[in-house]
């Protein structure tokens, strides 16, 4: 089986270099031309999005937004253009579900199946293969899919039809984000008390407010690395698709809402290319100190 790979970021790059090291014949594509040259090395091949699209059983995305997806695969000489009746598309970006629901109608009338797929795991996931895999689609797309889910990932589970991912997905983007945000307003609250926060994280993460978040996160602020694993950027279009989903089936969501407004905030002051770690800047502004442990930064040199 010949796969496709289109989107070699910090997600899609780690992905499909765990594919090559399972013996994947491995056709790649990105604007990044040292992305491309770096899979090469590996023994990918590089091809055009139409030729991907004529040579290849599989096409995998993962792409920053749904406008981009839909341009890749349906602009003139994109993937669609050359793909052919019993072939299968899995887009592992965040999108809305119509969005989703959208690339399957437009790629049900060639006969190419299609699956929704969102991941989440940040860079480190999707670099030692662990990501969390939300399946929306078939039953037979889903088992043709899964011998790939199963390098990328550590859990690929199938939740519905096409667009059912997607939603998971929304749904994930919330608890994860407003973790974070709950996380730097109780980590700017213990320094400007004085207490060292590496100390309160250890101490409470034990307890009934641990969660991979707390782990994955609070490290990184307290040693102030907002290198990202997963940028403010792409988390705050995450937020902005919530927002605009709910509103349409008419769910409130005031806390998400209230979030993409502090989201908002640090896009005018800059951060937006910070790892999500990074939203404790907009809480220490608030409150006038700066979130830093020596024993943090000690762990991360």
């Amino acid at each position: 089986m010949k796969v496709g790979f289109i989107g070699l970021g910090i997600m899609g790059r780690p992905m499909a270099k765990n594919l090559l090291a399972a013996g994947t014949d491995l056709v790649v594509n990105d604007i990044n031309q040292s992305a491309v040259d770096d899979l090469i090395k590996l023994g990918a091949t590089a091809a055009s999005y139409k030729e991907i699209g004529s040579s290849c059983d599989v096409v995998l995305l993962i792409l920053p937004n749904g406008d981009i997806v839909q341009d890749v695969l349906f602009a003139q000489n994109g993937v669609a253009s050359a793909l052919s009746a019993g072939k299968r598309v899995c887009d592992f970006s965040s999108v809305t579900p119509n969005q989703s629901k959208e690339c399957q109608r437009r790629l049900a009338e060639k006969g190419v199946g299609f699956m929704d797929a969102p991941v989440s795991g940040g860079e480190p996931g999707a670099v030692a293969g662990t990501l969390a895999i939300m399946c929306g689609g078939s039953q037979d797309d889903f088992g043709a899919l899964k011998p790939i889910f199963d390098v990328v990932g550590s859990s690929a589970t199938l939740i519905g039809p096409v667009g059912s991912g997607s939603v998971t997905k929304l749904a994930n983007q919330i608890i994860v984000n407003l973790t974070i945000a709950a996380v730097s307003e109780a980590l700017v609250l213990a320094t400007k008390a004085g207490v060292d926060p590496m100390k309160v994280y250890q101490a409470i993460r034990s307890g009934l407010a641990g969660s991979a978040v707390l782990d994955a996160k609070a490290p990184m602020m307290c040693a102030r690395n907002f290198k990202p694993g997963g940028k403010i950027a792409i988390n705050r279009k995450d937020i902005k698709n919530v927002i605009d989903t709910a509103h349409a089936i008419d769910v409130p969501v005031p806390m998400s809402a209230q979030l993409f407004e502090i989201m908002q905030a640090l896009k005018v002051s800059g951060h937006m290319n910070d790892d999500h770690s990074g939203i404790v800047q907009y809480f220490e502004a608030l409150a006038g100190v700066e979130v830093s442990s020596p024993q943090a930064h000690a762990s991360n040199e």
